[in-house]
């Protein structure tokens, strides 16, 4: 399946047949969609969206179809141009929009392309919100503006500038430590927006930027997904720069990754659990990931004295907890840091400062600082199964099976053992079971990862 109608937006492969594809006429249908469940919530004379994309080589085409839907609806476009994830986020309240659309398939490769879709905090849309602009787009329930009342476009291109500033003015920030320091610092920006806006931020802290794919020209020059695997120039790049470190991003800025000044990776996971040290460190509370990221978070909040939680999969949820919970910062184990004081989305840019911020005050080299957290490994595998198999009773059985371990099942089925854990869940698009696992060695948890996998695999017969 190459479309993928979601709650949190639609994505889908460039090209192809309709409905089957993100075809333009399917980027148009859920543009149209969008902007009517928008006119829907409140009467008023004026709706503005602000709309931004990364570098992909379909984003223009995108761009200007999902811009003039809107405009064909009555509705005012601020065009950001090339921009972040998160830079669309803090533009829509600044500018008082109704919303926001940031076109990106986030960390896929380039032939994918997306609408995520904005609520006028600049958050992702929660459930009911997404499956009630499923359901305009299904009925196809969208009215046009006549000629005069139709929208206009205007452009901004200072976002990136702004949403720097905004970074720069946060008070953990420790601008004049990261100055003192003079770090180099190896970027990778997959030839995406990352590849203008993290050097454009080291510049202004002080930081000797290397760039390294950062032509925004959309053509990948690896995996986007900034995993150990895809990243092997990077490290090559580091030690021959005598770097102090590496920075890694996927294409909308929403992620990242660290590698020592060694080539070594940091590790995904532990880009919120540094980042959360430091923040911890200064204004101790509580936090939030979700159940699949690493337990060191646990960890390293219970020592500065806060509580964690975990929430289901998914950027929405882990926002409703955190807001729930009051925590100081929260995010994901893909390195996607939440930080409220800045605002409730997944933030590279705001990630590396804060990282920064901690190593500058530590006086230590990355190697160093990722030995000093607690060291746990994953594992993250999935089987898949035939469409006749009830993957929901499977689960059931599983939970039945490990009824006296500490289970949470808000999300699937997570079993928390003493050194280790299991996340079982199912995918919502094809019979799969996606089996995470965590233990304090990369053989136990492949190996607990291999058990659970055999456990389902005798429940279900197969």
């Amino acid at each position: 399946m190459t479309l993928i109608k979601s709650i949190s937006g639609i994505r889908g492969t460039i090209g192809g047949s309709v409905d089957d594809n993100l075809t333009p006429i399917d980027a148009v249908k859920f543009a149209a969609a969008y902007g009517t469940w928008l006119r829907q919530q409140r009467q008023k004379d004026n709706y503005i969206v602000v709309v931004g994309r990364d570098a992909r080589i379909s984003g223009e085409m995108i761009q200007n179809l999902v811009m003039n839907t809107l405009v064909g609806l009555g509705i005012h476009v601020i065009d950001l141009g090339l921009s972040t994830t998160p830079t669309v986020e803090i533009a829509v309240p600044l500018e008082h929009a109704d919303g926001g659309i940031i076109l990106t398939a986030s960390h896929n490769p380039k032939q994918w392309n997306a609408l995520k879709l904005l609520n006028a905090k600049g958050e992702f849309l929660n459930g009911e919100e997404g499956q009630k602009i499923l359901e305009i787009a299904e009925s196809n329930a969208m009215n046009f503006a006549e000629v005069d009342d139709l929208g206009k476009i205007t452009v901004n291109d200072a976002y990136i500038d702004i949403h720097i500033d905004e970074v720069l003015d946060l008070e953990l920030v420790n601008t004049k430590a990261i100055q003192d320091a003079n770090f180099k610092v190896v970027v990778d920006g997959v030839n995406s927006t990352g590849g203008i806006a993290i050097p454009l931020l080291l510049e202004r802290l002080g930081v000797e930027p290397v760039k390294l794919y950062c032509d925004p020209t959309g053509h990948f020059p690896h995996n986007p997904e900034p995993l150990k695997e895809h990243l092997g120039d990077l490290a090559k790049a580091v030690v021959k720069e005598h770097a102090d470190f590496g920075i890694v991003v996927d294409p909308d800025v929403d992620r990242l990754a660290f590698m020592d000044e060694t080539g070594e990776m940091f590790g995904e996971e532990y880009t919120l659990v540094a980042c959360a040290d430091y923040v911890l460190s200064k204004n101790p509370g509580n936090t939030v990931s979700n159940m699949s990221s690493t337990r060191a978070l646990r960890d390293v909040t219970e020592k500065h004295g806060g509580t964690y939680e975990a929430s289901a999969v998914g950027e929405v949820n882990v926002v409703t907890l955190m807001k729930k919970n009051n925590v100081v910062i929260g995010g994901e184990g893909n390195g996607g840091i939440i930080y409220p004081e800045s605002h409730y989305g997944r933030d590279a840019l705001v990630g590396v400062a804060l990282f920064l911020s901690l190593l500058a005050e530590k006086k230590m080299k990355v190697s160093e600082l990722r030995a000093s957290y607690p060291n746990y490994f994953m594992s993250k595998k999935k089987i898949q199964l035939t469409p006749e198999l009830d993957v929901d009773s499977i689960l059931k059985s599983m939970e039945a099976n490990y009824s006296h371990e500490n289970l949470t099942t808000i999300d699937g089925v997570k079993i928390d053992f003493a050194d280790s854990w299991v996340h079982l869940r199912k995918s919502n698009t094809e019979p799969i079971i996606r089996i995470y696992t965590e233990a304090p060695s990369q053989e136990a948890a492949d190996t607990l990862a291999d058990s659970i996998i055999a456990e389902i695999k005798a429940i279900a017969n197969i």
